[in-house]
């Protein structure tokens, strides 16, 4: 994408944002909300929207940052096809607007956790981990990619063409029909967020995020065993929920080399920390399983001078000092719930913070509430920089008062 609009104002916003990830003091404190279903609800839109109507949705995101110049980045979710998930069967989410659904088009998409792996299957998983993604995973997670349950090469005299016969064989080539028609889909999808870029960029503004990863140990709950099945594996199946890990991790790193190559404004990943709150995990368990994987994908980044974007879900107290094992000034931690004066004294010449202002203050709270709130935020964590303000959570809906207030009291106090 090409950042345009009043150059000076777009290279403030980038130099603003890059001062406080590597501690330096901004001229003020980079503003960069998660607005997400927000931005749907106050220009006629939704999250359906994402799903079936790329350019509504993208539209109503325009608007929002076009009417609200306080923002220094966009973060606006790349449009997904909801058909091509229809198509696919797609079985581990439910989504606004799929027909028949029960999500209500103003919801973003609901996690279906299923089992795609039995515990007795790690070994296979780990010892041959396409075959198994190809003939088992594939076929669970989508409903109608079935025909690659038996889908197999066999060693034989190569003499002939005789060897691909399982890759034309009528199931494969109907699955092959089904494949086409999915990413004709998600190549619409893709076109339009890139138009939704190009009108960001026409307003000054770059993408605050890049990229897109997880923790290992997140991998492997979200989209494999589920939560219950992952946490029950932890007592009988510790050292093959390792190996996945450091596999998933070296998967991660790989995937992500075209940091090196792709022309960006910016170059941020960001990962969302699903299943490693407190009390998810002991602290063995998440310095051997959670963090040490997802740190090595990291450090990967960090020598690509790419900025890991780590954005903690839930309560995080306790581990606040095992996240400060980070080098100084290339990190980012957004924080859901902790006491943010102890963040910013644990964190103070490490690392930038962000996050705490309660989503649910903006949607059932006073105005007065959320003036304090984000005078208290300014107060607490804004002097000397290594701070960006942001929410808790990302913001589906909002008292427009209280919405008003906190551009305000943000945009005065300081």
């Amino acid at each position: 994408m090409t950042i345009k609009g009043n150059d000076s104002t777009a290279a403030a916003r980038l130099k603003r944002i890059d001062d406080a990830i590597a501690l330096k003091e901004p001229d003020r404190i980079p503003f960069v909300p998660f607005f997400d279903g927000v931005m749907q609800r106050m220009y006629g839109s939704s999250f359906a929207d994402n799903f079936y109507d790329y350019r509504k949705a993208g539209d109503a995101a325009v608007s929002f940052y076009k009417d609200h110049p306080l923002c220094d980045a966009y973060i606006f979710g790349a449009s997904t096809s909801g058909r091509a998930n229809e198509l696919a069967g797609s079985s581990m989410i439910d989504w606004p607007g799929r027909p028949g659904t029960k999500v209500d088009k103003y919801s973003t998409h609901q996690v279906i956790e299923r089992e795609y792996l039995d515990p007795e299957e790690y070994p296979e998983l780990i010892d041959d981990y396409t075959g198994f993604m190809v003939r088992k995973y594939l076929p669970r997670a989508y409903t109608n990619l079935k025909g690659f349950e038996n889908f197999s090469l066999t060693p034989t005299v190569v003499l002939s063409t005789g060897m691909l016969a399982p890759l034309y064989s009528p199931q494969m080539l109907e699955a092959y029909k089904t494949l086409e028609a999915i990413g004709k889909a998600d190549a619409e999808a893709a076109a339009a967020s890139a138009v939704t870029s190009e009108k960001m960029g026409e307003l000054g503004l770059a993408p605050f995020i890049t990229g897109m990863s997880e923790a290992p140990f997140d991998i492997l709950g979200d989209y494999f065993r589920g939560t219950v099945g992952l946490m029950e594996d932890l007592f009988e199946y510790e050292d093959e929920i390792a190996k996945v890990c450091d596999m998933f991790a070296d998967q991660q790193i790989a995937a992500l080399q075209y940091f090196k190559y792709a022309p960006m404004p910016v170059k941020r990943v960001f990962f969302p920390l699903h299943k490693g709150m407190d009390g998810f995990l002991s602290p063995r368990h998440y310095e051997k399983l959670y963090w040490q994987p997802l740190k090595r994908i990291m450090d990967a980044l960090i020598e690509m001078d790419v900025t890991p974007f780590i954005y903690t879900e839930g309560k995080y107290s306790t581990r606040l000092d095992t996240l400060t094992d980070v080098p100084k000034g290339k990190v980012l931690f957004h924080f859901e719930d902790v006491d943010m004066a102890e963040a910013k004294k644990k964190f103070d010449g490490i690392a930038c913070i962000s996050g705490n202002l309660p989503v649910q203050m903006l949607e059932f709270g006073k105005k007065e509430q959320v003036e304090d709130y984000v005078k208290y935020l300014i107060d607490t964590c804004g002097p000397g920089g290594g701070y960006i303000f942001d929410m808790n959570g990302s913001l589906e809906n909002a008292v427009p008062e209280n919405l008003d207030a906190m551009f305000n009291t943000f945009e005065k106090y300081q």
